[in-house]
C-alpha cells in the first residue's frame, strides 16, 4: 500500500467527503474520469493527491500505474482559520474558514 496524504485544505470537510465517497474502491483510470468531469471544487485537490499517490506507487513500489485501485480514501477535520472582519461603528465579525485534511492510499 502506498498513500499520498494533503493537509490544511482549504475546505469543509463535508464537501470533500461527498467526492470522496465517489472515488472511493474505484480504478485508478475511473477515478481520474470521473474527478475530471464532476463539477465540485473538491475534484481539484483530490485529482493532484490521487496523482501524487500513483507517482508514489510507480516510484516506490515499481507498480504499474493500470493495476492501481484506491483501496482506503478518508477525509478529516482539519484546525479553523479564524479573521475577523471589520464591520460598522469599529465592531468586528469572527469569520471562520474551515480546513481538512484527506489520505488517499492506492
Amino acid at each position: 500500500e502506498v498513500s499520498a496524504s494533503g493537509q490544511y485544505i482549504s475546505m469543509s470537510a463535508d464537501k470533500a467527503r461527498r467526492v470522496i465517497d465517489q472515488i472511493r474502491g474505484r480504478s485508478y483510470e475511473e477515478t481520474l474520469m470521473i474527478l475530471e468531469l464532476m463539477p465540485y471544487r473538491a475534484c481539484y485537490p483530490l485529482l493532484k493527491l490521487v496523482y501524487s499517490a500513483a507517482a508514489n506507487a510507480s516510484y516506490n513500489m515499481g507498480s504499474n500505474e493500470t493495476n492501481l485501485v484506491i483501496s482506503k480514501a478518508e477525509v478529516n477535520d482539519g484546525i479553523f482559520v479564524k479573521k475577523f472582519k471589520p464591520r460598522a461603528r469599529g465592531r468586528s465579525y469572527p469569520i471562520k474558514r474551515p480546513t481538512c485534511h484527506i489520505t488517499i492510499v492506492v
